[in-house]
């Protein structure tokens, strides 16, 4: 493997790691499960980034990507829910309530269609940038010469078919030159 493309494998890790966890985060402080600790946060991105590592090594279709997100956030929601002193560990704490699976499966469906849409697009930039560079042929050089006429190069395109059609219309050809109609004419 070379090393671009270890690059690239490591920051498309490091941005779904980054992005699940930031959701499962919030998710989990809004949820009423308090402020995940920095620690935490880190080891649970940290794991994240090294199962993203390992599965990154092409592109990948939607349902690959929805199903990475939603083991993600479910994993990381666990280590969240374990690891941080609850701010409010009321009955619900500890047992997921059908409403809260709901707004799980949710966030991860958002969260996998936002990843995927940013996966196609860097792998668009990515097959645009080897493709084939087009072909786009240079006007000749013209040798100087004392007559100013040959020196200077012909603009015009050799059409000698066009003399055959020259002064007829097209049928049913709209002809209309010039600006377009001014107020007057939609009374």
């Amino acid at each position: 493997m070379s090393s671009a493309s270890s690059v690239l494998r490591l920051v498309r890790a490091v941005v779904f790691a980054t992005v699940c966890g930031a959701v499962s985060a919030g998710g989990h402080a809004l949820a009423g499960g308090g402020l995940v600790p920095f620690e935490v946060y880190l080891a649970g991105v940290l794991a994240a980034l090294g199962l993203a590592y390992l599965i990154d090594g092409r592109e990948r279709g939607p349902a690959a990507v929805l199903v990475a997100t939603v083991s993600t956030q479910m994993l990381l929601h666990q280590l969240f829910e374990r690891l941080t002193p609850a701010a409010d560990a009321g009955p619900a704490h500890g047992h997921p309530a059908p409403g809260m699976a709901l707004v799980h499966l949710t966030m991860a469906g958002l969260t996998a269609w936002w990843l995927h849409r940013g996966e196609r697009a860097l792998w668009l930039m990515i097959r645009l940038y080897g493709a084939p560079r087009p072909i786009v042929p240079l006007p000749a050089a013209v040798p100087a010469t004392t007559d100013d006429r040959a020196a200077r190069p012909s603009w015009r395109p050799a059409t000698p078919y066009l003399t055959a059609y020259a002064g007829r219309t097209v049928s049913g050809a709209i002809l209309r030159r010039g600006p377009p109609c001014g107020p007057r004419h939609f009374g």
